[in-house]
């Protein structure tokens, strides 16, 4: 079927239609990653937003129920130059196509997505629709141009567990940790998991005060959609944790997030950071790392002796990573986790454990 795929600024694309039967708005964003479409589309920080894959063939290697970052697609849509039919690997289960229809998102296959990734770094990310219908008609673009903006969305309540939960293997010689979820990938939990935690996973807006009752020997804040300036929640948990000295590690909109407590100022990027190949420099070692990244807002600041800069974004400079002076934080804008992605900051896990370890003593 035809569908076609609508920007703000006017820009129209015809295509063909391979996921859901139905129109989907929402922010169109591209990520560079050459594989881990199933990751990327599952990961609840892409909430609200039509994906732009830049690879050109996609759905190659099918759907694999161990690759779930989450329970659902959470991506609004998908959007790819060549969408592979019949996938080759022993582990898939289904194709991409039935993937998406399962799930009820709509996809776009024939576009020119060199051309639209030319477009959103020019013009900047911007709302789109994708519209499954045999002709175009004047509506469409007055509904994307009547989306609301990720502005001062918080859409971390959209996408947070509704309930408490444990995850992982609990055992009484573990770190109790408590995890925030904004909208936390899964691959996340299973390395904190690895790490030597008892994982127990919060809603977002569980008041630090009560959580502080109750014995945890560290805080993680995780990864989310949205704007972290309308977090008030959010910003106040970590303000408490900070004050209680407890060890604190936070990634992407947690990483935002504890910016924020820190009396930084957030900005949305013009096009954001996505993909897999993102260099980042370590402030404190020089080394540069090989970075997976996936966000629209940044911190804003200077390092100082208080609060130094412990990672630079060497795209275009902007903080990847901070600390504070005699307080266990620690706070990253990158995926340690690296779903999908290079493993070279995985340690992360493991110097926050240290960092909990060295709190305890």
């Amino acid at each position: 079927m035809q569908a076609f795929l609508v920007l703000a600024n006017g820009t129209v694309m015809k295509g063909r239609s391979f996921g859901a039967n139905k129109n989907s708005i929402g922010e169109v964003v591209f990520n560079t990653s050459m594989a881990g479409y199933q990751e990327i589309i599952t990961d609840p920080s892409y909430k609200g937003q039509l994906v732009t894959l830049t690879y050109p063939m996609i759905g190659n290697y099918g759907i694999n129920p161990d690759d779930m970052e989450s329970d659902k697609i959470q991506a609004s849509g998908l959007i790819v130059k060549e969408y592979v039919k019949r996938p080759s690997n022993f582990q898939s289960k289904e194709t991409l196509s039935e993937f998406l229809i399962r799930f009820g998102v709509p996809a776009i296959e024939g576009i020119d997505t060199r051309k639209l990734t030319r477009i959103i770094r020019n013009s900047g990310a911007m709302s789109c629709g994708i519209f499954i219908s045999e002709t175009y008609e004047d509506s469409f673009l007055e509904a994307v141009k009547n989306a609301p903006s990720m502005e001062g969305q918080d859409l971390a309540q959209v996408v947070t567990c509704e309930k408490p939960y444990l995850f992982g293997a609990h055992s009484p010689s573990k770190f109790k940790l408590a995890v925030y979820d904004f909208g936390i990938k899964r691959n996340i939990l299973k390395l904190l998991d690895s790490a030597g935690f008892n994982v127990h996973v919060f809603p977002a807006k569980t008041k630090a005060e009560d959580l502080l009752k109750d014995g945890f020997d560290a805080f993680f804040l995780s990864n989310g959609p949205g704007d972290p300036a309308p977090l008030d929640y959010a910003i106040s948990s970590a303000k408490a944790i900070m004050d209680a000295k407890k060890p604190l590690f936070g990634i992407c909109l947690g990483h935002q997030i504890i910016g924020l407590a820190l009396g930084k100022q957030t900005a949305k990027l013009k096009f954001g950071h996505r993909g897999g190949n993102h260099p980042v420099r370590n402030e404190e070692t020089g080394k540069i790392e090989i970075t997976s990244q996936n966000h629209g807002f940044h911190v804003l600041g200077e390092s100082s002796s208080d609060m130094p800069i412990t990672r630079i974004n060497l795209f275009d400079n902007t903080v990847a990573g901070l600390k504070t002076k005699g307080l266990p934080v620690m706070a990253v804008q990158y995926h340690p986790e690296a779903c999908p992605g290079p493993h070279d900051s995985a340690y992360h896990f493991q110097e926050f454990y240290t960092m909990v370890e060295s709190s305890r003593s």
